[in-house]
């Protein structure tokens, strides 16, 4: 329990609030609203809490904070009209849960590709090094060997700091967090306490909610703007946009590069299907993983371990141990040598990146079968780039449906289509399962399957509903069919 003043602090406050309730809860969704609740009335992109004022009220909330006040007040409600519901929700959270990010050591990765990677295998290695920490990531939310199911890249302020706070107490020292660009524009991280930023990259995605790509850029940027002269950034200058991040910052700027020179260079000896070798901070060493973007993501981790004070050769040895992320260049290998990757990707850079490796080391005579999709209600743009992408790598690309939620999937692959020009080197098979049968039965012996877009996820969603789905499972239960020995 705070009294309201308490959370306040330093806000700029457009009324005079007359009540100082004591507050036992913060809420953004009037249906969770409970007795003694602070109810804040976001405007969002589908919804406007204002409509729902008088529900939270009736569910008990003591205070509600609002960019406009309703029309009929409650005498026994504090009112606090505030110019963002969403920059004063992070400022409350953050004082409600006792500012738990200033007793963590935390470290936000953004960037298009491979924040999860990167984030994932930093809370890997300070695990297996014996670090107590938590992760918040898309896949899963983890406060030491405790997990929590994730439900967004980055959750709303509310949730984060209720989830540092758990980290603080139970004994966690660091936190690895995902920062979306949504995230950043949505306020979510405001009042957070930072010690590093990581940047990985910046290509073609969420414009359907930015609307441009200078305000996704824009986006981003602000996180690296909002650093306190006391953290550190680091950011890949291979990526033209890697400057541009920390144009204004007040971190410590360190730069890394696989293609010249800089505080944390490596270079790739030597690419396998499932390892590399590489030249890193002048040692050499074998990895578990493989292809140009995962050089990338390691050296990003890299920098981040040694910048937090860990000694860099017990970063490499762990480094050499740790294994990839789920839904990341996942391989399945038949019996017949028939390999199977099954990626995140659903971009035009990363589907590229992908692609790319799986170049890099498939031999002449092996087939490449691509099966992609595009998200429904999503950006419609890198659609028709995905497609291009695909058909200029494959011997056969697949169509197929992604999540198409409330978008026709005809319509998604429409899109796609008109992407690949007098290419015909595709099919159009619109249900997925259907799409990777088809495909494992016209891959030959040691030919390889790239089924991208989905990686991790375990469902599928049509309309607004979530079925069961896992890419991983389908693809086993066709290889059991055409090419797994009886």
């Amino acid at each position: 329990m705070r009294l309201l003043s308490t959370l306040l602090g330093n806000l700029r406050v457009l009324n005079n609030v007359e009540l100082d309730p004591e507050i036992s809860a913060l809420e953004y969704d009037s249906r969770k609203v409970e007795a003694g609740s602070c109810f804040f009335a976001v405007v969002g992109s589908a919804s406007d809490g204002h409509n729902y004022i008088e529900s939270a009220i009736e569910r008990g909330a003591r205070a509600i904070v609002c960019q406009r006040l309703p029309e009929h007040l409650n005498k026994d409600v504090a009112y606090v009209l505030i110019e963002d519901s969403n920059i004063a929700m992070a400022a409350m959270a953050a004082a409600f849960y006792g500012n738990p990010s200033q007793k963590l050591k935390l470290v936000g990765v953004t960037g298009t590709n491979g924040k999860t990677t990167t984030a994932t295998l930093l809370f890997d290695m300070f695990m297996a090094m014996g670090h107590k920490a938590g992760l918040i990531s898309t896949v899963v939310y983890r406060i030491g060997e405790r997990s929590i199911d994730s439900t967004h890249t980055t959750p709303d302020s509310i949730r984060l700091n209720k989830m540092m706070r758990e980290m603080v107490d139970e004994g966690c020292e660091y936190c690895f967090m995902e920062v979306s660009s949504h995230a950043a524009a949505q306020h979510r991280i405001d009042y957070l306490h930072f010690t590093g930023a990581l940047f990985t990259n910046l290509t073609h995605d969420h414009l359907d909610y930015h609307g441009t790509f200078k305000e996704y850029i824009r986006a981003k940027k602000s996180f690296f703007d909002s650093l306190d002269k006391g953290a550190w950034a680091v950011v890949n200058i291979d990526d033209r946009n890697g400057e541009v991040m920390v144009q204004n910052t007040r971190a410590k700027v360190y730069r890394l590069s696989l293609r010249s020179m800089a505080d944390y260079h490596t270079r790739l000896i030597e690419l396998m299907p499932d390892a590399m070798q590489l030249d890193m901070a002048g040692h050499e060493l074998w990895v578990k993983f493989t292809g140009r973007f995962n050089a990338y993501n390691l050296t990003t981790v890299y920098a981040a371990a040694t910048l937090l004070g860990i000694d860099k050769m017990e970063v490499l040895t762990t480094l050499s141990t740790l294994s990839p992320v789920s839904g990341r260049f996942e391989t399945i290998v038949a019996d017949d040598r028939t390999m199977a990757v099954v990626d995140y990707a659903h971009t035009p850079d990363a589907l590229d990146n992908v692609l790319q490796t799986i170049e890099e080391v498939r031999g002449p005579q092996q087939q490449l079968f691509v099966v992609c999709g595009c998200g429904g209600d999503r950006d419609r743009t890198k659609r028709p780039e995905m497609a291009q992408i695909a058909v200029r790598y494959a011997t056969t690309a697949i169509f197929t449906s992604d999540n198409p939620r409330t978008e026709s999937a005809e319509a998604i692959l429409d899109d796609m289509v008109a992407g690949v020009g007098e290419a015909r080197n595709y099919l159009r098979i619109t249900d997925r399962r259907e799409a990777i049968r088809t495909v494992a039965m016209l891959a030959k012996p040691a030919d390889i399957i790239l089924i991208a877009g989905k990686g991790h996820e375990d469902y599928q969603i049509i309309g607004t509903e979530k079925h069961h789905f896992d890419d991983r499972e389908e693809v086993r239960k066709a290889f059991d069919t055409t090419h797994n020995r009886r």
